[in-house]
């Protein structure tokens, strides 16, 4: 159902508020460069601090931009059950074509308890579901056993892999049917996810090199491998850039850099350190993002 690139695209802000011009405008910088999806509210778009007022009204920007042009996931999930359910149901109202489920963070839930989380919220909300597992940012991973029983589930479609191992992708892919979406939560595993039978990625460097990664995609499902490496290699360092201080801090500060956004963050996140900012800079630079 969801294969290719699709961006976890940042929260623009002005003066302390959505910057909906500025989302439009990065919208279609998408759609123009073959970006398959947009998921919005994503880690990468600062959901953590966003409100739900705020959540609802880039869902409903997000699918008026879109006018049917490209698929938009609403990133819906938090630690607390009726509060995901909640933010479900706004998601659907606002007409989105999927959500984006995080495993509830911070209170650690078994196993048990997290395919509870998702059943429940799949039974309430008739939308794809793609589970989200991000133990770096969570504390705790469901295990390869969890996601294949919820992936029988009708309306759980897939999961977004942010654990950067291998070996638990494969065996996600083994125990989950072919029709299950395995799709890299890390720029740096998008080939290898692609070459253990995966659909694509969500991810943070599309924000700026949309055809870049697009092209990747493009080549590997064409059985240009050759090239799809040449990529992987090529944009190896602007994925690292990415990282050097806590995401989406880089990516919304090379956006402004490009002048696509105001480089505004919602506390605690804030600007770079001038150290770390010229390193990025540096490497902006040789990707001729910038002068």
């Amino acid at each position: 159902m969801f294969e290719g690139t699709i961006v976890a695209l940042v929260t623009p802000f002005k003066n302390g508020k959505l910057d909906e011009s500025a989302l439009l405008n990065l919208i279609e910088f998408q759609i123009s460069n073959g970006t398959d999806g947009i998921l919005l509210s994503g880690t990468t778009g600062e959901s953590a601090t966003l409100t739900e007022t705020e959540k609802g009204r880039l869902f409903k920007l997000g699918v008026e931009a879109a006018k049917g042009r490209i698929s938009i996931i609403a990133g819906t999930g938090t630690n607390d059950t009726k509060s995901t359910l909640k933010l479900s149901q706004i998601a659907r109202d606002a007409g989105v074509d999927a959500l984006l489920v995080i495993t509830p963070y911070y209170n650690k839930p078994t196993q048990e308890g997290m395919f509870k989380h998702f059943t429940y919220i799949a039974k309430r909300v008739p939308l794809p579901l793609i589970i989200y597992n991000v133990p770096g940012r969570t504390g705790i991973s469901i295990n390869p056993e969890t996601v294949a029983r919820l992936s029988k589930i009708k309306s759980i479609v897939g999961i977004k892999e942010a654990t950067g191992s291998m070996k638990q992708a494969t065996e996600i892919f083994k125990l989950c049917s072919k029709d299950f979406d395995l799709l890299s939560g890390d720029d740096f595993t998008f080939l290898p996810f692609l070459s253990l039978g995966g659909k694509g990625v969500i991810s943070v460097s599309a924000n700026i090199i949309p055809g870049k990664m697009h092209q990747l995609f493009t080549e590997f499902k064409s059985g240009n491998l050759e090239a799809a490496r040449k990529i992987h290699n090529e944009i190896y360092d602007l994925h690292s850039a990415m990282f050097i201080e806590t995401n989406p801090i880089p990516v919304k500060t090379s956006l402004g850099l490009m002048g696509k956004l105001d480089t505004e963050f919602k506390l605690p996140l804030c600007e770079m350190t001038p150290e770390n900012l010229e390193k990025l800079k540096v490497v902006l630079k040789e990707y001729n993002l910038i002068k």
